[in-house]
């Protein structure tokens, strides 16, 4: 049987616990693992982003005005005497010559008998209405048709006071319809009023079509962008495009483009007008660069970018 002394014994235990201390030092200073040392680096981040690629073009300004489209001329037939409507030889769309008889008005009251007295179309074109039916009365002042030439048709605006300095004959316009949402006709300002209606402060523009079409129909409600200023080969953006720093313009431009990576570069701009969601840029950019138009609200100078897709202007 082993005895061990009191001295023994503490020297035994501070053997033990120097022993604990040195393994917990040699286990802290081992080195770390290589997936360890991964987890702990940096990863930068890279944004997807759309872009758009910028070009040269004309960008026009216009005003915006809704109108009717009527016929350049329109004539109403009256009767030559007062009566009762006993015939009409035409309907609404036919056309007719000059001197056709388009109804017949009778006279005749008790006791009176008279021939039916014709009405005959003081000029030629197509009848776009027929206001009364057999057997109304009628007096010299009421219309019994109304002629017109749709041949060539109008549309009618009013100009605001405030904009008529920028108004003036043979200036292009642009209409649509909603009978027909996908097409544009064109036209231009055939005539300019020479003065303004006192009673609306308003200025009255004709616009004419730049050619025939039958799609076209009197009465028809057009949306009208007259166009007022055309600026040729301007360098154009989408608006959207466009951010502010410190109350500035700027654009995010791809740079370093290796395939669909890249990174950008904050720009600043001077900007032009806006028409359209499409902005003029005056100066910062050339034809050809490439800019983000979606994504760049995340973005830095510098930053690390993966460009999804490239449009241009159409």
């Amino acid at each position: 049987m082993t005895v061990f002394s009191k001295t023994s014994k503490m020297y035994f235990t501070k053997s033990i616990v120097l022993l604990a201390v040195a393994s917990v030092t040699l286990v802290s200073c081992k080195k770390p693992s290589i997936g360890a040392t991964k987890a702990n680096e940096e990863i930068e981040a890279i944004y997807a982003v759309n872009a758009f690629r910028t070009t040269e073009g004309n960008m026009d300004n216009y005003l915006e005005f809704g109108g009717d489209v009527a016929s350049v001329s329109a004539v109403a037939v009256m009767p030559d005497m007062a009566g009762k409507v006993s015939r009409i030889r035409f309907s609404v769309g036919d056309t007719v010559k000059k001197d056709d008889i388009i109804a017949y008005v009778d006279a005749s009251r008790p006791g009176m008998n008279y021939s039916a007295s014709p009405v005959k179309a003081p000029i030629a074109g197509r009848i776009t209405a027929i206001p009364p039916t057999v057997g109304t009365m009628v007096s010299q002042q009421t219309a019994i048709a109304t002629i017109s030439n749709t041949d060539i048709l109008e549309v009618k605006i009013n100009i605001a006071e405030r904009f008529i300095s920028r108004i003036k004959e043979k200036q292009n316009a642009i209409i649509t319809f909603d009978a027909y949402p996908n097409e544009k006709f064109e036209a231009y300002a055939h005539e300019v009023s020479p003065v303004l209606d006192t009673s609306t402060r308003t200025m009255s523009v004709k616009l004419r079509f730049n050619k025939k079409d039958d799609r076209i129909k009197v009465g028809m409600y057009g949306r009208v962008k007259l166009i007022t200023d055309t600026i040729q080969n301007a360098l154009i953006v989408p608006t959207t495009a466009i951010v502010q720093k410190n109350e500035e313009p700027f654009v995010y431009v791809v740079s370093n483009r290796n395939g669909s990576q890249a990174s950008v570069r904050l720009q600043k701009i001077e900007e032009g007008i806006t028409v359209d969601n499409m902005t003029e840029i005056i100066d910062g950019l050339v034809a050809g660069d490439e800019i983000v138009i979606k994504g760049q609200s995340l973005l830095n100078d510098g930053s690390k970018v993966n460009v999804i897709s490239v449009s241009e202007l159409d």
